[in-house]
């Protein structure tokens, strides 16, 4: 087995991008490629150009065409996950026999975990509903309607790459000003119904607002065509955290609901007869009391 040849950076610029690239205890937050086919048509172009919009933050659009095939070669997207650094992918591609195709996908180490192709039977841009949008980089909330999404085994993993695809960047705490994108999963009629909304915040009268959903784009229903998931070990080998990243618990330690940190302290049973305090008379018992002297009655 031939050793594999380390180059090491020879400028300050090269050396941040390995290091950015290394393993970490905390990944980055997930890159998306996002790649045209051979032969695309409008529809999806639009779709790939509305997706972009949402992960624009973080993802990577390629203008040209790439012909490729990720079902039956996987090696040329493997290829552009490792050269742009990305674990996510969305490719399109229209042909006779598949019009109208998505792929979605994720990589671990570099190569295929999973991937699903669906049809695009119906598409409405974010053009068409001329109404404000939500800002760059909005943290969306994902919403799946339908219990097929929690027995069917199939659609339990789909729902896990789409949560993984759309869920945006990772953070610890969101104000309610923030909670103001909604993407909605259903699962009605075989089909997988995608829709946008903007959460509007109303004046109700009272401290907590009303809400109303307002839909701004885009709006996908997607028909589930074939799939590619990976073997439930290398799927459990794939989500493995460290030990490092794993939060210890502290004994006789908690945190309630406000943040408050609580600590429950164990002591030994107290003495109290040995407790040192002014002794008065009225406190003593009648064996510590001194005995008084009987006088003799005459």
């Amino acid at each position: 087995m031939a050793l594999q040849r380390v180059v090491k950076p020879k400028t300050q610029r090269s050396k941040r991008a390995l290091e950015n690239r290394a393993p970490k205890i905390h990944e980055n937050d997930k890159n998306a490629m996002i790649i045209k086919g051979g032969q695309t048509s409008q529809v999806i172009i639009d779709v790939l150009k509305d997706i972009y919009a949402l992960k624009k933050m973080n993802s990577v659009l390629y203008k040209k065409k790439n012909i490729t095939r990720p079902f039956e070669d996987t090696s040329s997207v493997e290829f552009f996950s490792q050269r742009s650094d990305s674990s996510l992918l969305l490719f399109g591609s229209h042909s006779k026999k598949r019009p109208h195709n998505l792929v979605f996908g994720r990589f671990f180490d570099y190569h295929i975990l999973d991937m699903a192709e669906f049809g695009v039977e119906k598409f409405k841009g974010m053009s068409e509903f001329k109404k404000e949008k939500c800002c760059l980089g909005t943290k969306p909330c994902l919403v799946f309607n339908g219990l097929e999404f929690s027995e069917d085994p199939q659609l339990l993993r789909i729902k896990n790459l789409f949560i993984d695809f759309f869920r945006g960047p990772v953070v610890k705490n969101i104000t309610l000003q923030g909670l103001e994108h909604v993407l909605s999963f259903s699962y009605v009629n075989e089909k997988i119904l995608l829709r946008s909304y903007k959460i509007m915040l109303k004046k109700s009268g009272q401290k907590t607002p009303r809400i109303e959903l307002d839909e701004i784009g885009p709006s996908l229903d997607l028909s589930i065509r074939r799939t590619k998931l990976a073997s439930d070990d290398l799927f459990k080998k794939a989500c493995k955290v460290p030990k490092a990243a794993k939060e210890r618990k502290v004994k006789n330690k908690s945190q309630d609901v406000f943040g408050n940190v609580h600590g429950q302290i164990h002591m030994t049973p107290q003495d109290m007869s040995k407790l040192q305090i002014r002794k008065r008379k009225a406190l003593k018992n009648d064996e510590e009391s001194p005995k008084r002297s009987k006088k003799s009655i005459v």
